[in-house]
């Protein structure tokens, strides 16, 4: 299970950013964070940049998954409906329920979602 945001488990620095231009201001490397964009999106395809998608919808992961993000981030509800398709088409994206604290986070493991976010790094 992927965690990110937890203060126990050391986990990859997401720069959140909301349009083209914040991706200069980026550590090279880093994750870029943001919500489903398409101009985004295709951008960081077209870069080979690694990006973490905050998706509302199954056609949002969709794309996002077919445009190569690494993460599919959305509220637990979607995610599981995204995970069983997920796994069901093979995605190469890995799937992020975001969540509010660790108590959380037994609920996600039997939930088969691939992992979780903290809604604080959103």
């Amino acid at each position: 299970m992927i965690i990110i945001g937890d203060n126990l488990v050391p986990f990859e620095e997401l720069n959140l950013i909301n349009s083209i231009e914040d991706i200069q201001n980026t550590k090279a490397n880093s994750t870029l964070l943001f919500f489903y964009n398409e101009e985004l999106l295709k951008y960081s395809y077209e870069n080979e940049l690694s990006s973490a998608i905050v998706v509302k919808s199954i056609k949002e992961a969709i794309y996002s998954n077919s445009l190569n993000a690494k993460y599919i981030i959305c509220e637990k509800k979607l995610a599981k409906k995204i995970q069983k398709i997920a796994d069901n088409y093979m995605y190469d994206s890995k799937i992020l329920a975001i969540i509010k604290s660790n108590d959380e986070l037994e609920n996600i493991a039997k939930n088969e979602i691939d992992g979780v976010i903290y809604k604080n790094l959103i």
